[in-house]
């Protein structure tokens, strides 16, 4: 009987780099957009649909600054939501609006682009 040495080889030996390419798409699929959003757009107005079950128009937060729009939920809701987004134009609030109806928030967004001003200046 003859004996030669084995060499063992791990079959879960996984490089650095493949390690962290394999975190880097866990985490780009589970920090996109959630299943539960759609974002459309037509022309200049965006509309947002969310689903926030169990959640009622008093217990939800919505700030529009400038081109952001933040939703939160207030505290002691029976649930945590806390989203954002950033639009390319400046949110119009008058012409915005927010509805709920059985636990699918929609936003309707409409967006002005800036009028250009111009100003002359008087020559001294």
């Amino acid at each position: 009987m003859i004996m030669s040495p084995l060499l063992h080889r791990s079959a879960f030996a996984v490089s650095p780099a493949a390690m962290d390419a394999a975190l880097q798409r866990f985490l780009q699929t589970t920090t996109s957009t959630p299943a539960n959003e759609t974002v459309n757009q037509e022309a200049n107005v965006f509309t947002i649909q969310l689903d926030v079950p169990g959640l009622s128009r008093e217990q939800l937060t919505i700030a529009l600054q400038d081109k952001t729009v933040r939703l939160s939920s207030v505290e002691g809701a029976p649930r945590s939501v806390q989203r954002a987004w950033k639009l390319p134009a400046a949110i119009d609030a008058t012409l915005s609006k927010a509805t709920l109806e059985n636990g699918v928030l929609t936003l309707t967004l409409a967006t002005h682009q800036p009028e250009p001003t111009v100003q002359t200046l008087s020559i001294q």
